[in-house]
């Protein structure tokens, strides 16, 4: 069984071919949209949406030619319905509706975060059910229990910035260009963490919620204090701070979570999962105590049509499908 699946929920056009079977996926191919944002520090929703109408036919027949597939071979068609900005994603999610409708095979609507949840499953070395699930990106911060392939529970969330939120607007505060996690990372691994001692939002004692509005507005007035005393930035040292309040508050938060549920595994994933730092601190955390950590490659913790395909079949065995007048949502209902 051939599996199509497309992911436009952000900036990214996606497509991906998937063999149920063997967990197998034959093409994953991902279309950037960073050198079109970066001119304005941030995504501007309106671009986002017109450059997914150029790029999805393409993308999907490259997907369709690196898997040495033909379009007729394909048996299901996954696709992104939410959460995201409902530009982008009316524009792979109708996409696949009309192609599934011309074809005559089911198609599946996913949920962006399910697909994230899951990615881990792609690997050879995959997590058994349950587990805890802790999702970075730069729309969502959230902790997860995953029950099964088809159920979750959410319990723990931003209440404000997510975390790859922050790390954008903080470089685009220290003008260090867009997306701002790979170039803060890059900085910091240049820098002193315990240079500057930047705030941590525990909120209560036994809150699983995130929020780094508050250190982003730290880092802003420290920067600001330094410029109006015209002093030299050190932007390594600002940099490796900032990363490690923001890791240090997502790793010991993931680990209270777990323990709270029982899991002995963890997985992690979203675009902020492909962070070294956070990566290496939840590793040892995990170690210490005697958990399992699960995280996917960085291909499939990004963006990708891959994790929504292995989703998607999941939900298909479910019995879940599509009608046609089924709609997008901005806002996931995994809570």
């Amino acid at each position: 069984m051939f599996i199509l699946a497309i992911e436009s929920s952000c900036d990214d056009t996606a497509a991906a071919i998937y063999v149920p079977e063997s967990n197998t996926v034959l093409a994953n191919v991902i279309s950037s949209q960073n050198d079109v944002h970066a001119l304005y520090g941030g995504i501007v929703p309106e671009l986002a949406s017109r450059c997914h109408i150029e790029a999805v036919w393409p993308v999907v027949e490259s997907a369709l030619k690196k898997a040495e597939v033909q379009l007729n071979d394909i048996a299901l068609i996954c696709a992104t319905q939410g959460p995201g900005l409902v530009g982008s994603l009316l524009v792979g999610f109708t996409f696949a509706k009309a192609l599934a409708m011309v074809r005559d095979v089911p198609c599946v609507g996913v949920d962006h975060m399910s697909g994230h949840l899951l990615s881990c499953q792609l690997e050879p070395d995959a997590p058994e059910y349950p587990y805890t699930a802790l999702i970075v990106s730069g729309g969502n911060t959230s902790l997860y229990s995953v029950h099964s392939p088809t159920s979750y529970s959410q319990i723990g969330r931003t209440r404000d910035d997510a975390a790859g939120e922050a790390f954008d607007k903080v470089a685009k505060l220290l003008e260090m260009g867009y997306p701002g996690g790979p170039v803060i990372s890059n900085s910091a691994e240049k820098g002193n963490p315990e240079a500057i001692n930047f705030p941590r939002a525990w909120l209560s004692e036994d809150s699983l919620d995130f929020s780094f509005s508050g250190l982003k507005t730290s880092v802003m007035n420290h920067v600001n204090t330094l410029r109006q005393q015209q002093k030299h930035l050190e932007l390594d040292n600002i940099c490796a701070s900032f990363q490690e309040a923001v890791v240090d508050v997502l790793v010991k938060k993931t680990i209270r979570a777990a323990q709270i549920n029982g899991h002995n595994r963890v997985a992690l994933g979203g675009g902020v999962a492909s962070n070294k730092r956070l990566r290496t601190a939840l590793r040892q955390a995990c170690t210490a105590h005697g958990i399992q950590l699960y995280v996917p490659k960085p291909i499939y913790c990004t963006d990708n049509a891959a994790m929504i395909a292995y989703a998607g079949y999941q939900h298909f065995l479910a019995g879940q499908r599509v009608q046609p007048d089924d709609d997008a949502y901005s806002r996931s209902p995994l809570h």
